[in-house]
């Protein structure tokens, strides 16, 4: 098949530029993602050979090579794994990121530090263009296990590249380097030096489970140079650079911080460090050990439908699969790490998993030891714990709808603004402890966002009495606070629902015997509003939350609110519309007038607009829809008129 030349896409020409320019103040980030590339393969040939799908591959001696010629200035990196198609290289290799060019690129430009810019390479995929950071020329040779015919793809990424057909490629695939020129004044960053390449991969790859080997020559090549030693170099057997421990079957004490945080990157291909490393290893019956980590970012995809999720799963430290998912609930997606299982079969699938009681096993002591850790880290990390939060929290409260055995756990380590604190968001233990006396219930109120809250009617009579009011506004918050009835014998309630009944108890008796006063004063115009706004409205009635505002619109103590009505019909279901209830404060002048105009006479003319326009005048003040605004407007203008 003769050779097609294929030209990039403009974001993809766009990136390689950046590549070219050395965006990346460290270059050796090529190595690492080249080498975890690398593995990856490795790992999916031992798989498809478990389950006998490799169609007769050589999985004898599986392992990385890298081969370094300081002459020729070229590094290749090989691995003898899956490799690939030549359908796949065209989608895989000749596409850079094709799920998220477009976002690495606006992120890169943002970034405002290079460890923020270091950490894109790997989030976005594009680890194997991170070669032309080093090199001039990038040559990949392929050949997928089972397959008779291999594929060259070739670029120097100058904005085009070319894919052939080859009669004789080794299974696996094959990477070449042709690297640039090194200064004299840059030897600390010359790729195709022995000592280099094993200060990277030490560093970065030592936990790889596969060997990583490179054949040196002469017993020192890094100083054969300086001692003019002009014996030709004596070859020597490939040595293997990386140890191939596996960090969680290791004690604690003898691994360092950077070591876990090396294997977090390696799994995540996130480049920052992770903000917790949690360890696991449970003994007797049923023997596993697992290395977990809570990311310190979100990735760029954690709420996009293909977002992948799960643990690693290992068996006898042998990989049998990549994000298993039976072990990790989707609301702790971003969870990151390793299990290690003795006693599961090496031949396991995803159905079986779905059905194993050992695995359903580990799932719920994996989900308590993560929540359990954010428990410490909120009683005992308190920055940890809000980095934390403002990343992942809005994930963490999908298990309040999905998770009922742990839900108590969930929402102790849940936190939510609250107009206690502008800044900081606040536990529901920490607004238990600040509760006024003769106050029973933790009160709540959704929005789309704290502004709108703090502006809205409802809150007057909670300002008024100081009585604190937690401001929830991610599109969760109206979904699980209608599952979720209490927290430690406390009821939460909206204040934006049913009756609102504030003070103490004496209080609350005077409040009482007012009330019906009022009522009876008002009983005719409630009556009668009720009637005329008919279409809308259930019933209009006395408020007992309002200080300042005329009037405000409330749901039914067991309605839905309208924000979570369209939430629904948004998913596709078909939710009938509740009547709501109008809410009058009497205190008011426009209220106390109407009911004189209304007593005076009761059909008078314009005492059916201003109930319109004060209905009109609540829905707005919450942030909600008028049915005809053009009729509000024309009724509100001639109101103005006639006021003039």
């Amino acid at each position: 098949m003769p050779t097609e030349t294929f030209e990039f896409q403009v974001e993809a020409r766009q990136l390689l530029q950046m590549m070219i320019h050395s965006i990346y103040s460290n270059k050796d980030v090529f190595l690492r993602e080249l080498i975890s590339n690398a593995s990856d393969a490795l790992d999916k040939l031992r798989l498809e050979a478990l389950r006998d799908e490799a169609q007769g591959a050589d999985v004898s001696d599986l392992h990385i090579d890298i081969e370094a010629d300081q002459d020729a200035r070229t590094l290749t990196v090989r691995d003898n794994g899956i490799g690939m198609s030549h359908d796949e290289v065209v989608q895989l290799i000749g596409t850079i990121a094709n799920s998220g060019t477009a976002t690495f690129l606006r992120e890169l430009k943002e970034a405002k530090d290079s460890a923020a810019t270091e950490g894109l390479i790997g989030q976005f995929g594009v680890g194997f263009y991170s070669a032309f950071m080093v090199a001039d020329q990038v040559t990949l040779l392929t050949r997928r296990a089972g397959e008779t015919h291999g594929t060259r793809w070739t670029s120097s990424g100058e904005g085009t590249y070319t894919i052939e057909t080859v009669d004789e490629a080794p299974q696996g695939t094959t990477v070449t380097l042709h690297l640039k020129p090194v200064d004299n004044e840059d030897k600390l960053y010359d790729y195709a030096s022995p000592w280099k390449i094993k200060e990277i991969v030490k560093r970065y790859s030592d936990f790889i489970t596969w060997p990583i080997r490179m054949a040196t020559e002469g017993p020192d090549t890094a100083t054969a140079a300086t001692e003019g030693d002009e014996e030709p170099p004596v070859p020597r057997e490939p040595e293997t650079l990386n140890s191939m421990k596996a960090l969680w079957a290791r004690s604690r004490d003898e691994v360092s911080d950077d070591e876990y945080h090396e294997l977090y990157k390696h799994i995540s291909h996130d480049w920052h460090d992770p903000l917790k490393t949690v360890r696991l290893q449970a003994e007797g019956t049923f023997e596993y050990q697992a290395l977990l980590f809570i990311p310190s970012q979100a990735p760029h995809d954690l709420f996009m439908q293909g977002h992948k999720r799960g643990v690693q799963l290992y068996v006898k430290r042998v990989f049998i699969m990549d994000d298993c998912e039976e072990l990790m609930p989707p609301y702790l997606r971003f969870v990151k790490g390793v299990v290690d299982a003795q006693d599961l079969s090496l031949n396991v699938s995803r159905e079986i998993l779905q059905q194993d009681r050992q695995i359903q096993m580990m799932h719920r002591r994996l989900v308590k030891k993560v929540l359990s850790t954010l428990k410490e880290m909120m009683a005992g990390e308190p920055d940890q714990y809000l980095t934390f939060w403002r990343e992942f929290g809005r994930v963490l409260k999908e298990g309040l709808l999905s998770d009922f055995e742990n839900r108590d756990s969930i929402l102790g380590v849940c936190s939510f603004a609250s107009t206690a604190d502008p800044e900081a968001p606040t536990a529901l233990k920490q607004y238990v402890e600040r509760m006024k006396d003769g106050q029973e219930h933790i009160y709540y109120v959704t929005g789309e966002s704290r502004q709108s809250i703090e502006n809205s009617p409802h809150m007057e009579a909670f300002r008024a009495k100081g009585i604190e009011v937690l401001l929830l506004t991610d599109p969760v918050d109206e979904v699980w606070v209608e599952s979720v009835p209490e927290f430690d014998g406390r009821q939460l309630r909206s204040i934006v629902k049913g009756e609102v009944d504030l003070g103490t108890e004496e209080e609350k008796k005077e409040a009482g015997a007012e009330r019906e006063k009022r009522q009876q004063e008002f009983a005719e115009l409630l009556t009668w509003m009720t009637g005329q706004l008919d279409a809308e409205v259930k019933e209009v009635r006395l408020s007992s939350r309002l200080t300042v505002s005329p009037a405000c619109v409330v749901s039914d103590t067991n309605d839905a609110t309208p924000a979570l009505e369209n939430l629904y019909r948004a998913m596709g279901q078909d939710v009938p519309r509740a009547k709501r209830i109008l809410e009058l404060n009497p205190d008011h002048p426009l209220v106390s007038g109407l009911n004189r105009a209304h007593t005076e006479a009761p059909d008078g003319p314009g005492t059916a607009e201003v109930a319109e326009l004060l209905y009109g005048m609540a829905l707005l003040a919450e942030g909600g829809e008028l049915k005809d605004p053009s009729r509000f407007i024309t009724l509100m203008a001639d109101r103005l008129e006639r006021t003039l």
